[in-house]
């Protein structure tokens, strides 16, 4: 972590301690396997989405032994305002990195592996034909555990989503993160239309045992009834799986949230959401996408 992280950190700790509400605060972390999964991760040079977005679960996973790989690189060709995944041209990619990925699920011993990865708009794929690569690397090295990516929406293209759905991941996951309305100040570079229409050709082209997720964040500006047209959406293009938590500022120079909405209001969402007919929902303040994504499955 850089000194500059530091700094960020202490700075988004202080606010947090000063405006939080009281369903935001969490206890302190105990050690647990925190140390074992920060040295598997450092020896075998692997980034985690619970460092670089700065995930307010990160202590809570780690001392469970868990984390969520990212993969490609620690830096991403977009700008999302709400990210702290720094935005740069990003490293070419490492070949050895789906074998590194899967040598750390092996020796975390996870049953369900999940594997995020950074938009990668300059490949000619996005980098799917690399995360298939990752998903194959997983099934030979894990072969009992679940398999769980969450995508880029790989600019609309179709052929990549094939690719990515072909190494039969037992859950495929891209986050329509906010409602349509928002997108310009939230995601500049991605488009509501778009993501939908990678869901569902992911639903589509799948074997049919293969689940399809997405999640959205609260507290942007949006309202309980774009939200529900959100999921309505979801549903409508065979998304069964659906997470909903409360977006929290990485740092100052990112997006100032709204307003902190109250768990109730989460466990409306969650109960529309059961009605509506999705498989899995997990909706409370604290749900991430990758959070406790084996107990969701």
């Amino acid at each position: 972590m850089t000194e500059e992280d530091k700094n960020t950190d202490k700075a988004f700790a202080h606010h947090r301690r000063k405006a939080f509400p009281t369903w935001l605060k969490r206890p302190l972390g105990i050690p647990g396997k925190a140390s074992m999964v920060e040295e598997t991760l450092g020896d075998l040079k692997l980034n985690t989405v619970c460092h670089s977005a700065k995930c307010p679960n990160r202590a809570e996973c780690f001392s469970a032994g868990t984390a969520t790989f990212l993969v490609m690189g620690d830096s991403c060709t977009r700008s999302c305002s709400f990210c702290a995944v720094t935005s740069r041209r990003p490293e070419s990619l490492d070949p050895e990195e789906p074998l590194r990925v899967a040598k750390a699920a092996k020796r975390m011993r996870l049953a369900h592996v999940v594997v995020t990865m950074v938009s990668r708009d300059d490949l000619p794929d996005g980098g799917a034909a690399h995360l298939a690569g990752v998903i194959d690397s997983l099934r030979q090295a894990v072969p009992s555990a679940t398999v769980e990516v969450l995508t880029s929406d790989f600019l609309g293209d179709l052929a990549s989503v094939r690719t990515v759905v072909g190494a039969e991941p037992d859950i495929f996951a891209h986050n329509v993160e906010t409602v349509p309305r928002l997108y310009p100040a939230i995601r500049p570079k991605a488009r509501y239309d778009r993501s939908l229409e990678v869901l569902e050709h992911a639903v589509a082209v799948s074997s049919g045992s293969m689940k399809t997720k997405s999640g959205l964040m609260l507290g942007l500006g949006e309202t309980i009834d774009e939200t529900l047209t959100v999921l309505r959406d979801l549903r409508s293009k065979g998304v069964s799986v659906v997470t909903i938590g409360q977006y929290l500022q990485p740092s100052a120079r990112h997006f100032v949230p709204d307003r902190f909405v109250e768990p109730e209001v989460f466990d409306l969402l969650r109960a529309e959401a059961q009605l509506m007919g999705f498989s899995a929902v997990a909706s409370a303040p604290f749900v991430r996408s990758s959070y406790r994504a084996g107990a969701l499955l």
